[in-house]
């Protein structure tokens, strides 16, 4: 055979050859996968009553937002925090007292002014993660919860002297767009926490993400590599305390309408730390999941007993059931799934499609 003759590409090539072909078109699917998700999720409002938006997209879109900054702190830093809800309030209270005393601000800064409130309070009470962990640092965090609490009570500016202490909303407009309807309470959410969680996920696969994940492993690793270990824990608690005080304003105006200063309470905390547990912690996904999930299951669990009792079901038994299967879902994701609810729904996405790739 002469030297110069083509030779037969190599099962290698051919290989790549077809992964470089193929690249562009999973690129494509990809991004028209994302544009029929995104056109769906904005068309909601053509497509469900205002009972479906009002009581379970709105909801879930505000606990999704306040789980993303539990789960930055949580999950990703590893600090443990049970002061969620707290901040909550403080997003609330602020976001209610900018656009109160200040004349002609915007909603969406005024969302911004409470959710930058709710992160210096976040730093404050993430100093104690500098000197102690784990359990002490629970109780430390708890402490949030109770001195807000008390403050926003015996405090009367903060809810301009309401002699009940509630905070009603404040008109919702955006740009001139009237959202006072259902529809526009879901288009706001969205609009708020879309671009949010693409920036968390963005800090999480950075180098931010990077160094309070190495403190999470191992903090003595990761200061001997030269992460800046109480940088990266305070950094965490002022991010996540962000993300919970702009969810808090959006609990409170675009899902409650009012609230108070007992309306976010060590219950609301704990919720969001389940949602995040059954979710996933460290995951992006995780928080959507876990809040649908706790949205739903009252639902789930009325229309159940309703059905096998032939009637309305007493509210106080299907709380009392709502907690005892959130106490057991916990602790079996625990022990037989610590990744959560997110972790399994990708197992199963791989195991079908590997069911779907065999051959017939």
């Amino acid at each position: 055979m002469s030297s110069n003759a083509t030779a037969w590409p190599s099962s290698s090539d051919v290989n790549e050859a077809a992964a470089s072909t193929s690249r562009p078109l999973r690129q494509t699917l990809r991004i028209a996968a994302f544009i029929l998700c995104a056109g769906a999720v904005v068309s909601l409002p053509f497509l469900v009553t205002d009972y479906v938006l009002s009581a379970i997209l709105v909801p879930v879109l505000a606990l999704a937002l306040a789980g993303t900054g539990q789960n930055l702190v949580t999950g990703y830093a590893g600090q443990l925090s049970v002061g969620s809800a707290a901040f909550m309030s403080v997003g609330a209270f602020a976001t209610y007292d900018a656009h109160l005393h200040v004349p002609g601000i915007p909603l969406l800064a005024a969302f911004v002014c409470g959710g930058l409130a709710a992160a210096l309070t976040g730093v404050f009470f993430g100093l104690p993660s500098l000197r102690i962990r784990g359990f002490y640092l629970v109780v430390s965090t708890l402490a949030a919860q109770f001195f807000v609490e008390w403050l926003f009570t015996k405090v009367g500016w903060f809810s301009d002297y309401s002699p009940s202490g509630v905070i009603t909303a404040p008109p919702l407009a955006v740009a001139g767009f009237d959202l006072s309807s259902p529809g526009g309470h879901y288009w706001l959410s969205l609009l708020v926490v879309a671009p949010l969680v693409a920036l968390g996920r963005n800090l999480v696969r950075g180098r931010v993400g990077r160094a309070w994940m190495a403190v999470r492993d191992m903090e003595t690793a990761a200061a001997v590599v030269g992460v800046r270990t109480g940088r990266a824990k305070l950094l965490a608690f002022g991010v996540g305390s962000f993300y919970c005080g702009i969810a808090g304003a959006l609990w409170a105006f675009a899902y409650l309408g009012t609230v108070e200063s007992h309306g976010l309470d060590l219950d609301r905390s704990f919720q969001v730390l389940f949602i995040v547990i059954l979710g996933g912690l460290g995951s992006v996904a995780g928080p959507f999941i876990g809040a649908a999930f706790v949205i739903l299951l009252p639902i789930l669990l009325d229309q159940v007993g309703s059905a096998i009792v032939g009637g309305s079901v007493d509210p106080g038994l299907l709380q009392n059931v709502e907690k005892i299967v959130f106490g057991a879902l916990v602790i079996l994701l625990l022990i037989k799934q610590p990744a959560g609810m997110a972790r399994l729904f990708y197992i199963a996405s791989i195991r079908i499609g590997r069911w779907r790739a065999r051959p017939a």
